[in-house]
């Protein structure tokens, strides 16, 4: 596999279309939320990545097969003081797992980041999701005990 990241351009259907299939295949398995994206969803996924200013949405790709997605957010670290990327959703089609493809596409965001001058990248993990935990240890993430609970509320 010849693996290649880049940044997915929106505005470009075969790229848009394959986020959306990226992202729905993620959602349908039981790591994500054991169900397909809705019909309103996969309509307003695009349209709303576009419009967001702080959304970089990478592709990795097998010659012209899409077969990763990094939707990510930038932000801003207050106790820095210094900018961060959120990885929000990453996902590789099930044909292409544990092949590089994911690992390619956070170092590539990594690389990112530090050319940014951010002062860290973060993302979220499910505790069950051993392959994905397993990765991001191996890049580095952590520290994988912390007193800190990701809630929200959802409107």
């Amino acid at each position: 596999m010849s693996l290649e990241i880049r940044e997915a351009d929106l505005n470009e259907s075969d790229d848009a279309e394959a986020v959306v299939a990226l992202l729905d295949e993620y959602a349908r398995h039981p790591i994500g939320q054991s169900k397909p994206l809705t019909a309103d969803v996969r309509a307003r996924v695009i349209p709303g990545l576009r419009e967001h200013p702080g959304a970089l949405v990478l592709l990795a790709c097998d010659g012209v097969d899409r077969v990763g997605v990094a939707v990510c957010f930038w932000g801003f670290s207050t106790f820095a003081g210094l900018p961060l990327i959120n990885i929000h959703d990453l996902a590789v089609t099930a044909r292409h797992r544990r092949k590089g493809a994911g690992r390619a596409l956070m170092e590539d965001v990594l690389r990112r980041a530090r050319e940014a001058g951010c002062a860290k990248v973060t993302l979220e993990v499910r505790d069950d999701n051993e392959p994905a935990k397993q990765l991001y240890k191996r890049l580095g993430f952590g520290p994988w005990t912390s007193p800190m609970l990701f809630v929200s509320r959802w409107l």
